[in-house]
């Protein structure tokens, strides 16, 4: 099963891809829906808000009048937590029955109007946010939904900032344009990622990877390594003593293969073979092939053992090192990326070694291409090593 969380702020239009998503196959839980049904009359949530806010929240047939429950409601912050405390588990519980209801092979989609305030991010398999301008969302929710300007803003000013839910976002979907210009970007969702990702996943099957292309710095990497950094802490637990972004990607203005590259830091090799069934079934699939790095010269081959995980998403490619504490796999991952980070010579002299690489790869895709990067790569690893160790040690 494949899950999708869908957010977006106040009438930027995520309704709309909800629809458009059930339309071509996924199954929704709506966050709304179910939130409207666990205090619909003669629920016990219904009645735990009459008790926290009073009965003038309620309508003349007995029902929640949520304009009324709003104006209480959203006034502070202590109003709001009570809301939240009586609402939320009620949610969530419903919310995890339709879920368990669910097909296998389903591609479930969550419209959770609170995803990014609440931070559930870390349990779905991609997050997708709807955005528009503010103007534009206010403009609609007046007209569609009768909702002045000031109450929409009310509430728009707790919820999270656009540029917290751009960090949330694996996809984002630009709904300024209108229909016409949103679904299309829905279907190509839905046909170029989510039915591949969710076959990837059910056969715990990385997805394909192209030619090896070196691209600008991108400010959004970071972004990218701690969504994912979240979702492989939920699925690892205690298992993983940390968790960390590596590689050229954790190098802020390094040009780099368009490649998140991540380190889990285990005990010991127990600790790693333990969470590889847990891994591959949140989207991060075990490469068996590979179970060691290139050892460097003067030390043990022995110590450089290692597992890779690597990705199921095909619009997210990810690879995943699990190595043990205190190794020298696992030392020299963080260091080099240290080293880069403060040392400009540093970054200048690695990025002329991955042109090169890049240029003896061009035109060759998959483990051929791989061999021919790694060709040109491994010895200049070789020979920096000790350089890095060694600056290391004087920190």
């Amino acid at each position: 099963m494949l899950r999708i969380g869908l957010s977006g702020g106040m009438g930027a239009g995520k309704s709309t891809v909800a629809r458009a998503l059930v339309e071509r196959g996924a199954i929704l839980v709506d966050g709304d829906a179910i939130a409207r049904e666990v205090v619909a009359p003669g629920t016990p949530g219904l009645a735990a808000l009459v008790s926290a806010f009073g009965a003038g929240i309620l309508a003349a047939d007995g029902s929640l009048n949520r304009p009324a429950l709003a104006a209480v409601a959203f006034a502070d912050d202590e109003a709001r937590a009570t809301l939240n405390g009586i609402t939320h588990p009620l949610v969530g519980q419903r919310t995890a029955e339709l879920i368990a209801a669910a097909p296998a092979d389903a591609i479930v989609v969550q419209d959770i109007p609170l995803l990014v305030e609440n931070r559930l991010g870390a349990l779905m398999n991609l997050v997708v946010i709807v955005q528009a301008d503010l103007p534009l969302r206010l403009r609609r929710l007046e007209e569609f939904r009768g909702i002045s300007p000031a109450d929409a803003m009310a509430r728009i000013d707790v919820q999270a900032t656009d540029d917290q839910r751009r960090a949330a976002a694996d996809v984002l979907l630009d709904n300024n344009a209108g229909a016409d210009d949103l679904l299309p970007q829905v279907d190509a969702l839905w046909h170029e990622r989510l039915v591949p990702f969710e076959r990837n996943l059910r056969n715990r099957e990385r997805a394909p990877r192209g030619a090896i292309r070196l691209v600008a710095s991108d400010p959004a990497w970071p972004d990218a390594a701690e969504r994912l950094r979240g979702r492989i802490a939920l699925v690892c637990g205690a298992e993983a003593r940390r968790i960390d972004h590596i590689g050229s990607t954790a190098v802020p203005g390094l040009a780099a293969e368009d490649v998140i590259d991540l380190q889990i830091t285990v005990a010991d090799w127990a600790a790693a073979d333990g969470i590889a069934d847990a891994l591959a079934a949140a989207g991060f699939p075990r490469l068996d092939d590979i179970r060691a790095d290139d050892p460097k010269p003067g030390t043990d081959p022995a110590a450089w053992e290692k597992r890779v995980h690597v990705n199921a998403d095909p619009g997210r490619a990810v690879n995943v090192h699990v190595r043990v504490e205190g190794s020298p796999g696992q030392r020299f991952a963080l260091e080099f990326r240290d080293w880069l980070r403060v040392d400009p010579a540093a970054r200048e002299e690695y990025s002329a070694v991955e042109r090169k690489a890049e240029a003896a790869a061009a035109g060759l895709t998959g483990s051929a291409a791989i061999a021919e990067y790694l060709a040109v790569e491994g010895p200049w690893f070789d020979e920096v090593y000790p350089r890095v160790l060694a600056w290391a040690d004087t920190r």
